[in-house]
């Protein structure tokens, strides 16, 4: 993997973030099956299923990668299609439009509803649990990886080095309740099935458009203040995310497996901000007083499976800095990594 010294262009940001690991190309040299990611559209989903074409590519194996969603911004689904992933347009929530999808040996589901989740929690429901339940039960003959959150576990000290796998759920809101939900179902159905599957507990993913160095980021340089009540959260770079989701299709399991996928380390968000502040050569400007209790979650697991991530916390720092400096794009998403009541609002 050549990595860059500065990432200066959305091109350039989304080419890397779709470059495999050489085990991520070895691994599709020996799965069998198309791939499908639901929910495509989001964040993260044009990332990994550009991932999972170019390693698919570069394996030399003939496969289809379809990606699916409803698609409201059509610039999305053209994006896709330049890269050779082969686009539906389905509304997961309608079971005869998800019905009439392609069969595909592998699936990643992606959708679910976070933000703005207070004010619509019918919806946040539905498309968290009933929507799950509904793919569980169309490929039921797949291997699914289910994209969930460490929002599941309970809030936990820095000292706890993290919430692992094996730690009882905790969720906190009504947006956690749904996700824990959601892996419910899928655990559920896969023993009715046997279908195998693999509950992939991500916070938070980096990409420099958006995500919590960003945040923090922005505020130094925009001389705001920054909440430390929440002075403690994990991140992972999302190429290295993006890996990881693929690689585990070669770990699902009935019942499925569990796991924890984010960085090695506990980042201080005082400390990033005070670094941020020496690159910017400005003032930080802190409030309130850390409550030691956050969502941090243990990945030794998956760096057991998958190795250490490739990018470091330091280097996203430092991509993150010269993102802001050069005006690169943002989404204008927060993360709202400092929310602890489970409540979303946006």
């Amino acid at each position: 993997m050549n990595i860059p010294d500065i990432i200066s262009s959305e091109e350039q940001l989304d080419t890397f973030l779709a470059e495999p690991y050489p085990e991520t190309v070895k691994m599709m040299r020996n799965l069998k099956g198309d791939i499908m990611i639901l929910g495509v559209a989001g964040k993260m989903g044009p990332s990994l299923a550009r991932l999972a074409r170019n390693a698919t590519n570069e394996a030399g194996i003939d496969r289809s990668i379809f990606g699916v969603s409803r698609f409201s911004n059509s610039g999305v689904q053209d994006q896709l299609e330049s890269w050779g992933v082969e686009t539906i347009q389905c509304d997961l929530a309608n079971y005869g439009e998800l019905a009439a999808l392609p069969d595909a040996e592998n699936v990643i589901f992606m959708a679910g509803k976070k933000f703005g989740s207070v004010g619509s929690e019918p919806e946040t429901w539905l498309l968290n649990t009933l929507v799950p339940g509904y793919v569980a039960k169309r490929f039921q003959k797949s291997r699914i990886v289910v994209f969930s959150t460490g929002c599941v576990y309970d809030l936990v000290s820095r000292e706890t080095g993290g919430s692992k796998e094996s730690d009882p759920p905790g969720p906190i809101g009504e947006y956690a309740n749904s996700c824990l939900g959601r892996e419910r179902i899928f655990e559920y159905l896969s023993g009715q099935s046997n279908t195998p599957g693999l509950l992939f507990r991500l916070n938070y993913a980096i990409d420099l458009r958006y995500g919590v160095l960003l945040d923090i980021a922005q505020s130094v340089y925009e001389n705001r203040e920054i909440d430390i009540t929440v002075d403690d959260v994990n991140i992972i770079w999302q190429g290295d995310a993006n890996n990881r989701a693929l690689l585990s299709l070669a770990h699902t399991s009935v019942p499925p497996a569990v796991l924890n996928v984010t960085g090695p380390e506990i980042i201080s968000v005082t400390k990033v901000a005070r670094e941020f502040g020496r690159i910017f050569n400005k003032d930080v400007r802190l409030s309130g007083t850390p409550i030691n209790r956050s969502y941090l979650s243990n990945a030794s697991q998956s760096i057991r499976l998958f190795g250490e991530p490739r990018i470091s916390v330091d280097r996203m720092v430092h991509w993150t800095a010269e993102w802001i400096r050069c005006g690169g794009y943002v989404y204008g998403k927060p993360t709202m990594f400092q929310i602890t009541d489970g409540n979303y609002l946006q």
